[in-house]
Formats: C-alpha cells, sequence, structure tokens
C-alpha cells in the first residue's frame, strides 16, 4: 500500500498539522479532513478523468464552509478543457465566464492565486461575467487555482447563492484542500495520458502488422522486392484516396476469404 508521500496525497495528520500551524481546528475543519482522506482513496485506475474531477467537485462543496456547488477546469494551451461540475447551475455560470473569457477562474489560472466574491452582480474585476451571473441569483464564488509546481493547469470554483458566503476562514479551509486536490488530479491526467499513448502505440503496432501481411501478400502474388510491394500498396492508397492502414486490412481480409473458399470448396 502507498504511503502519503508516495501517493502525493496529503493524509488526516498532515492536515490537521496544517491546521494548527494557523490555528486549533473547530468543527467546521472535520468535513475538510475526511475530504482530503477520501481524495488519497480516488482510484484512478477505475473511473475517468471526468469522473474524477466531478468526485473532487463534490468532496470541495463538502470540505468548503457555505458551499452550494463546485466545478473543476483543467486548461491546456491556454484554453479550458474538462470542465465537469456538481450542479446545473455551476456550468451555467462557468459557461459564461468562458465564453466571455472573463471571470474568477480565469483570473485565478492565470493569476495563480485565490479569487474570491461575495458580491459578484456590482464586482468590478469581472465587469460582464459579474452581472450575469448576479442576475442567476449567484452571489458568492471562491476560485482557487490547481498548481503543480508553482504552474498553473486548471482552476476549482466554489459557488454560493447567498452573499459574502466564503469569510477568511472559507478561503483558508479551500486553499487547504486545492493542495492535495490538485496532486490527484494531476496525478489522474497523467494516468490518462498514459493510457491513451498506450492505446495509440498498441494502434500503431497493429497497423504495422496489417501492413507487413499485405506486403507479404502483394510479394507472393508478384514476386517483387519489399520496397516494390510497399510501392505498389502506396499507390493502391493514393489511387482509392484511403489510408494505407485500410487498404492493407482490405488485402489481407480478402486473402483470408479466398483461402477459406478454398478450403470449404
Amino acid at each position: 500500500m502507498e504511503s502519503p508521500a508516495e501517493s502525493g496525497v496529503a493524509d488526516e495528520p498532515v492536515v490537521q498539522a496544517n491546521l494548527f500551524a494557523t490555528g486549533a481546528p473547530g468543527p467546521e475543519h472535520a468535513e475538510l479532513i475526511s475530504s482530503i482522506a477520501a481524495l488519497s482513496h480516488l482510484s484512478t485506475g477505475r473511473l475517468t478523468l471526468p469522473d474524477i474531477l466531478t468526485e473532487v467537485a463534490h468532496l470541495a462543496v463538502l470540505a468548503i464552509p457555505g458551499a452550494d456547488g463546485a466545478g473543476l477546469t483543467l486548461t491546456e494551451n491556454d484554453r479550458s478543457d474538462t470542465i465537469v461540475a456538481t450542479a446545473p447551475f455551476v456550468r451555467e455560470v462557468d459557461s459564461i465566464q468562458y465564453d466571455l473569457r472573463e471571470g474568477p477562474c480565469i483570473s485565478a489560472a492565470a493569476e495563480r492565486q485565490t479569487m474570491r466574491s461575495g458580491s459578484l452582480g456590482g464586482e468590478q474585476r469581472w465587469p460582464r461575467f459579474g452581472p450575469r451571473v448576479g442576475r442567476l441569483g449567484v452571489h458568492s464564488v471562491l476560485s482557487l487555482p490547481l498548481l503543480a509546481a508553482d504552474e498553473s493547469f486548471g482552476a476549482m470554483n466554489v459557488y454560493a447563492h447567498r452573499r459574502d458566503a466564503f469569510d477568511d476562514n472559507a478561503a483558508r479551509i479551500g486553499e487547504l484542500f486545492a493542495s492535495p486536490a490538485a496532486i490527484a488530479v494531476q496525478n489522474a491526467q497523467i494516468l490518462q495520458q498514459a493510457k491513451r499513448l498506450a492505446a495509440g502505440l498498441q494502434a500503431a503496432a497493429s497497423s504495422r502488422a496489417t501492413i507487413d501481411q499485405a506486403l507479404g501478400i502483394i510479394r507472393s502474388r508478384s514476386g517483387c522486392s519489399s520496397d516494390e510491394a510497399y510501392e505498389r500498396l502506396r499507390t493502391m492508397s493514393q489511387n482509392k484516396n484511403t489510408k494505407l492502414v485500410v487498404v492493407a486490412k482490405s488485402l489481407v481480409d480478402e486473402a483470408v476469404r479466398r483461402a477459406i473458399a478454398r478450403h470449404t470448396a
């Protein structure tokens, strides 16, 4: 079993130590401790990346006092990607800020700092986003950057309908949760990339085997060299405006059908 240091996710004693460093933990911190403990138990082998992000967002709502909903966004090449939400209103709010390219999530990710507001309708930092969200009855936000080695790769947005829902204590709890949450998310992201690479390599190996089989068929029929067989296959691909591996597979399938027909005739 992994130790907390090996898994990269803080365990309960570490969280408690951090809380004692800034003041004795109170009853409101119980959910934070249990939520962070739950992060370390997320099975990245069984869950997809969106599933893991959604679970992290749900844990954020449990951990942070005053939260009504939360969402997570990963950024890559300066664009938002893999957006999840715990409630429909969160998805609607986040869609507004991504459409406007203005809002607390975008600011938190870009500036690598926590963004907080208790009156979005009159928020001067986001003059287009704030009033639109305020009209939806969402007045408070706590946006926390997801950081790894001081680089931001996304943000976690926590929303509340009432005004001034997130005080200094809620912001501190959010920041304590965001650090291990970022590690859990990044680990899941790396695992997904590894799975995608493995699938690509497997597909490439399968394609190479099919092409080699097709080249062998061409050589057996014509007696040509390997290079000549490849040129013939490439010419067929160009004439049919079809991928090389697709043409190769059709040749192999045809050869198999012919072999079966000979044996059953």
